[in-house]
């Protein structure tokens, strides 16, 4: 969950609160999270759909919610990692000598619509 808001003195803030990780993932006591895993194949631009989860569910409350404050939430769910497209083109035309700065493997996101709370 991605929250922002407007301070006292109209400043935006924004805050990350991961609400719900997959594999059963939980957030380490300094906050970091360990990272979802990897089951990219390159030399077959392939990848195994086998991590993560299907459906996360989850009933979240803000928990430095302030009535009189001016915010918005909106939900970002990150994919799995999966083959970017030069990977096919790698495997399928055996490619050699690619440029190392050429990304092989993307991580997708999804945001959802913001949600606006007025006071």
């Amino acid at each position: 969950m991605i929250k922002g808001w407007h301070d006292q003195d109209g400043q935006l803030h924004e805050k990350i609160y991961n609400v719900a990780l997959s594999d059963n993932r939980r957030v380490g006591p300094q906050g970091g999270v360990p990272v979802v895993g990897n089951t990219v194949n390159l030399k077959q631009a392939s990848y195994s759909n086998s991590i993560g989860d299907p459906e996360l569910a989850v009933v979240w409350k803000d928990p430095d919610f302030d009535r009189d404050e001016l915010a918005f939430y909106y939900l970002r769910v990150l994919e799995i990692p999966t083959p970017r497209w030069p990977a096919y083109d790698v495997a399928f035309y055996n490619l050699k000598d690619v440029p190392t700065d050429v990304s092989m493997i993307t991580q997708e996101r999804a945001y959802s619509s913001p949600i606006w709370y007025t006071p």
